[in-house]
């Protein structure tokens, strides 16, 4: 153990030695050895943790796809209506997807098309616009879609009892839920998916019923429909069953199919589909004393009666009928156009003019020599009319503009409760008597009526030789006003006429001179006020030989161009047509729809006008003398034959003009006007684009941005073509290129069906249009 111990000792002490040494006697770092050879590969680690999620990218391109598309709508007929019966309806037509345009409703994308048409960038094989076609179905262009909304003898509610959708749909105004809020005009205001809609109801087509002789056309649809729901008893197909008291029947049952309709409407949103909503507060105003409206701005002849026979009180009429196009209030009413009123209870100035616009000599109550005593009493025939003492009325409580105050009671008529100032229904008697298509008021680009200044109202007398007409209030609307302080200024007002100077009398759209008035280079023209003490000249006063003779003047004189002496205002407002015909006011080729263009593209307001067409001859010679009378040797009044000048023949396609007041801020202030053609009607088979033909405007539309859309009436029977509705590109940056002013068709009727009644929804997604008369003198069975 001890000897191993001193071992251990010494090895430790040598050790320490070597250590001290080496320490002791270090030299300079050699150079680095060559790099081995790499080791093998370890083994892999283990997975690291899932960092946090990174920020969401942008999104992606919009896809191919579209929203969901409506159905076909409310087609199933109604009880009692007979299968395949052609059906006036309103129809829905939807934007449902931009379809990469871009667009966010229904008029930007018809632009959009449009401007990919003028680039020629439309994208193949798409199809822009419509290609004419006649079809028994509503076609639309690609990335638009129809469906039916209502249709005539439909049930407004779901009680069995309940009011009915009316005849012939025309006129459509639109009611956003909601759009009264903030003070707003209900145009382009409101919920875009729901809200009301007021629609006119004009007439029921075809041959009426009478004692020995069935019905035909639409009177033999409508008929069945009352014998199916037991309202006749009569074998109604068979003439020799209609007797006196299932005429009497019949013909209270046509009141209620005329006039207008106030239903709520909702749009499904997975669709886009529109039904009625049945269990809102849906109301009928019609022909029937059910309907009553007081008649402001003249006397009226007579006093009349209810349905009963009961007295209605001073100024008060029953119904309202012949409803044609109308005017949504900014103050939210309507106006409604009584048009063609003269075959209901006839018309007063009958007895002086014949259909072709012949003078009549010896007119009862109408003739040269004494003064006008016109014949209002109420007929003993004629439509509606039966062998009921209480079915027939004064003539003078129709033919005027109806302010229909939508949602109150049919029988709330305008005054009727003091407890209620402003509230109820009313005729625009200071504007008078005339064919009236429809109304058009001065507003600003927000909708709204100018404040500071007179209401000015613009409408149009639909018949061949009617003018345009213009209502400017006495007193001015002041912002603030009341609903009911705005709707009393309407009380009282002056009547003027357009008398378009310088018109040739034998095209009625182009000048004297053969030019056609353009915007460069337009016509001029002047508003006449028609009153007994109007100091303007009158247009014909030259022509007589007396070139400063007063409108007024001009007409108290019982002689005077061939027609008896007006006595009051009053008169000249009750017989307006032949008022303007004895003053000699230019005469017109139908003006149909009149809308006022606050946003219009040209940069300043303007007041469009739809001239349908004329075709026949004119009451008046181009120097504004009666065109078929003259003075004998002894100063007689007597006819003569028309000059060949005084025809309006060329005239079968219609045109859209252009109206610029002389002052486009304060058109009350006004008395001149420019006036141009902005489109002409074509015949497709005289066309160098026939695609582009339309001929007949009717109803006009002008969208939220300014934009101008309208329906034809007739195009059917030009071109052969179904009648629809069409943009008019005047998109200032396509000016000088061949699509300017060129119609884009985006919807074609069924049938022979007419397009009126255009109405964009508040958002203008939807676009509501009524198709009048299906199958009216063709084949159809639509919807």
């Amino acid at each position: 153990m001890k000897a191993s111990r001193l071992l251990r000792l010494a090895t430790s002490t040598m050790l320490l030695g070597s250590t001290l040494s080496i320490t002791a006697c270090e030299g300079e770092q050699g150079p680095p050895g060559p790099q081995g050879p790499a080791g093998d590969d370890g083994t892999p680690g283990a997975p690291g943790t899932d960092g946090d999620d990174g920020a969401q990218g942008p999104a992606g391109p919009t896809g191919p796809g579209t929203l969901g598309q409506p159905g076909p709508g409310a087609v199933t007929r109604a009880p009692g209506v007979e299968q395949g019966t052609p059906l006036s309806s309103l129809i829905a037509v939807t934007f449902r997807g931009d379809l990469g345009t871009g667009a966010t409703n229904l008029a930007e994308y018809v632009k959009a098309r449009v401007d990919q048409v003028v680039a020629g960038s439309l994208p193949s094989p798409l199809v822009f616009p419509l290609p004419p076609a006649s079809t028994d179905t509503v076609r639309t262009v690609p990335g638009l879609f129809s469906s039916t909304v209502v249709k005539w003898m439909d049930p407004l509610t779901f009680s069995k009892a309940g009011a009915r959708f009316g005849g012939n749909t025309d006129y459509v105004a639109y009611f956003g839920d909601g759009w009264s809020s903030n003070g707003n005009a209900p145009q382009y205001h409101g919920n875009g998916g729901a809200g009301w809609l007021w629609v006119n109801h004009e007439y029921i087509s075809g041959t009426k019923p009478r004692v020995g002789t069935a019905p035909i056309g639409q009177h033999l649809d409508f008929a069945r429909f009352l014998r199916n729901t037991g309202t006749l008893s009569n074998a109604v197909s068979d003439g020799t069953t209609w007797q006196e008291d299932s005429l009497v029947a019949y013909n209270k049952e046509w009141k209620k199919q005329v006039g207008g309709s106030w239903l709520r409407v909702v749009q499904d949103p997975a669709t886009g589909e529109w039904a009625v909503d049945r269990n809102s507060a849906n109301l009928r105003y019609d022909a029937s004393s059910a309907t009553l409206a007081r008649v402001v701005g003249v006397k009226l002849s007579g006093a009349e009666r209810d349905d009963s026979g009961a007295a209605l009180p001073e100024g008060v009429v029953p119904g309202t009928h012949s409803n044609c196009s109308g005017g949504q209030t900014p103050w939210g009413t309507i106006f409604s156009g009584e048009e063609n009123v003269q075959g209901v209870y006839g018309d007063p100035e009958g007895s002086l003019w014949t259909g072709k616009n012949d003078w009549i000599p010896n007119a009862p109550g109408m003739a040269p020599g004494a003064p006008l005593a016109p014949d209002f009493s109420a007929p003993a025939s004629g439509d509606m009319i039966s062998t009921d003492v209480n079915s027939s009325h004064r003539k003078d409580g129709f033919g005027f503009l109806t302010e229909v105050d939508p949602g109150q009671p049919a029988e709330h008529w305008y005054g009727k409760d003091a407890a209620k100032p402003g509230v109820g229904h009313r005729k625009l008697g200071g504007m008078g008597r005339a064919h009236w298509e429809n109304a058009a008021f001065v507003v600003d680009a927000n909708w709204k009526l100018l404040a500071g200044q007179p209401i000015v109202l613009y409408a149009g007398d639909d018949r061949r030789g009617g003018r345009i007409f213009k209502y400017v209030t006495s007193r001015p609307y002041t912002e603030g006003m009341s609903r009911a302080e705005i709707r009393a200024l309407l009380d009282e007002g002056v009547v003027y006429a357009a008398h378009f100077a310088g018109l040739d009398n034998s095209t009625g759209d182009t000048l004297a001179t053969g030019a056609v008035p353009t915007e460069e280079a337009p016509g001029q023209g002047r508003w006449v006020r028609l009153s007994l003490d109007s100091a303007d000249v009158a247009p014909n006063a030259e022509a007589f030989g007396q070139p400063t003779l007063t409108v007024g003047a001009a007409l108290r004189d019982a002689s005077y161009n061939a027609i008896g002496g007006f006595s009051d205002d009053d008169q000249v407002r009750k017989l307006l047509w032949t008022a303007a015909n004895k003053v000699g006011v230019m005469e017109l080729n139908r003006p149909e729809d009149l809308e006022w263009n606050p946003k219009d593209p040209s940069g300043s307001p303007l007041l469009y006008v739809a001239f349908t067409e004329h075709g026949d001859p004119t009451a008046l010679d181009g120097q504004g003398r009666v065109a078929t009378a003259t003075r004998d040797g002894s100063g007689a009044w007597v006819a003569k034959t028309r000059a060949a000048t005084d025809n309006r023949s060329v005239d079968k396609v219609g045109s859209i003009f252009g109206i610029r007041e002389e002052n486009t801020a304060a058109p009350a202030s006004s008395r001149t006007f420019r006036f141009f053609r902005v489109w002409k009607g074509e015949t497709a088979s005289l066309s160098a684009a026939p695609e582009y033909s339309a001929a007949k405007p009717d109803n006009l539309v002008i969208d939220r941005d300014g934009g101008v859309w309208f329906g034809t009436d007739g195009n059917f029977g030009v071109n052969k073509a179904a009648d629809g509705v069409y943009y008019l590109n005047q998109k200032p940056a396509h000016r000088g290129n061949p699509f300017f002013r060129r119609a884009f068709r985006v919807l074609s009727m069924p049938s022979d069906a007419e397009a009126t009644g255009p109405a964009f929804s508040s958002d203008m997604k939807t676009l509501f249009v009524s198709v009048q008369h299906p199958g009216e003198d063709n084949y159809s069975v639509w919807p």
